[in-house]
């Protein structure tokens, strides 16, 4: 078309010399006809081959769309995990409240128990005690009863003795009997004596009746003191009983305070074995509290890794996206701009091939290059410099992400 105009511009050209053949005309349509067949070729082949860059650039678009998903997945999976962790830790740390109530239980638990084991160890001390005081007045009683004993046995010696005495004195009646018999017989002769004698039975009598009232008061003092020592014997098996019902109290409260020695002994052994299993249960609390805390460190390291690749993936989708309109440009100005004075070029070149010309046609033909290759001379160098302007963009982008 360039050439056609080109023609109709120059009419007094060398052109016109050829212009009443028709063959030359059907020849020159034959040239356009094939630099336009040419032209198109070419334009097709530059689109096939810009199709074919787009198909590639949505290739690596659709590749980093899924990269970019996968990434987002990988995120997904990483906040699902942190959460489960997160989770997994509030469980955690549940638990460990739940243990350490159940351990400030247990010590209350442990510290009422040794209270009640001091309280226990109090009341056996004083049952202890009172058992000695109790022992105490049982052994005073004991000697008590031995020295009522002695005295009852003293007193028994001495009613045996006033029993002797008052047998004595039955035989000392039954012979003043006889004697008054005799002095019965002898009253007769001895009035005065008789007197006298009835006045010493009087006395006699009087005595007798003293000495019976005695030996009844006596032999109630018997009866009194044999009640007495009956009662004292009956008191003393009482107190031998609870003597022996106390020394088996005694021995069933050592027995009782033995086990509860033990159990003190067994309370200490668990006391000790749950403080060292209170122990053990801290420090690996303190080691899974420093899982924890490394674990977090190593999702947050994660978390920020994944987001600055996320923001290197925008800026990298960002210069791709600027390079492929650079790239859209570039072919533009190829397809468009340079193309055109490069087919001018090819189309005079192959009219100089199909035909030989004279020096004022190469003159003229030489003019007619010099525009197309000024042109193509200054779209090179548009090319060129957009080329660097994307470069330099692309490099400072890089730069920037680095």
């Amino acid at each position: 078309m360039l050439m056609m105009e080109k023609r109709k511009k120059t009419k007094g050209s060398a052109f016109q010399i050829v212009k009443p053949f028709s063959q030359t005309d059907n020849k020159n349509l034959a040239t356009e006809l094939k630099l336009a067949n040419i032209e198109l070729a070419f334009q097709n082949e530059e689109k096939e081959k810009r199709a074919d860059e787009l198909r590639v650039a949505n290739i690596e678009l659709a590749f980093e769309k899924e990269e970019k998903r996968k990434r987002a997945a990988e995120l997904i999976v990483a906040k699902k995990e942190l959460a489960f962790q997160n989770f997994k830790k509030e469980k955690r740390a549940g638990e460990l409240i739940i243990a350490n109530k159940e351990l400030a239980f247990q010590d209350k638990e442990k510290e009422k128990r040794a209270a009640e084991l001091i309280i226990a160890n109090k009341e056996l001390a004083y049952q202890n005690q009172q058992k000695g005081k109790r022992a105490a007045e049982l052994i005073i009683a004991n000697k008590e009863l031995i020295i009522q004993y002695k005295e009852r046995e003293k007193k028994a010696d001495k009613l045996i003795i006033a029993n002797i005495e008052l047998a004595y004195q039955d035989e000392e009646k039954e012979k003043r009997a006889a004697e008054l018999i005799i002095a019965n017989q002898e009253l007769v002769f001895q009035n005065r004596e008789k007197e006298n004698r009835a006045e010493e039975l009087i006395i006699a009598n009087i005595e007798l009746v003293f000495q019976n009232q005695e030996k009844e008061n006596r032999a109630a003092e018997l009866i009194i003191a044999n009640e007495e020592l009956a009662f004292q014997n009956q008191e003393k098996e009482n107190r031998a009983a609870e003597l022996i019902i106390a020394n088996n109290e005694l021995v069933f409260q050592n027995q009782e305070k033995e086990k509860r020695a033990a159990e003190l002994i067994i309370a200490n052994k668990e006391l000790a074995f749950q403080n060292q299993e209170k122990e053990n249960r801290a420090a690996e609390l303190i080691i899974a509290n420093n899982e924890l805390v490394f674990q977090n460190q190593e999702k947050e390291k994660r978390a920020a890794e994944l987001t600055l690749a996320n923001t290197e993936l925008k800026k990298a989708e960002e210069s791709q996206k600027e390079y492929i309109l650079g790239l859209e440009e570039i072919i533009f100005i190829t397809s468009h701009k340079v193309r055109q004075p490069i087919t001018q070029i090819q189309g005079i070149s192959n009219l100089l091939d199909e035909k030989i010309v004279s020096r004022e046609e190469i003159k003229e033909i030489t003019l007619f290059l010099k525009e197309p290759i000024k042109s193509l001379d200054t779209f090179t160098r548009e090319l060129t410099s957009y080329i660097y302007q994307l470069q330099y963009k692309v490099k400072n982008k890089n730069g920037a992400n680095e």
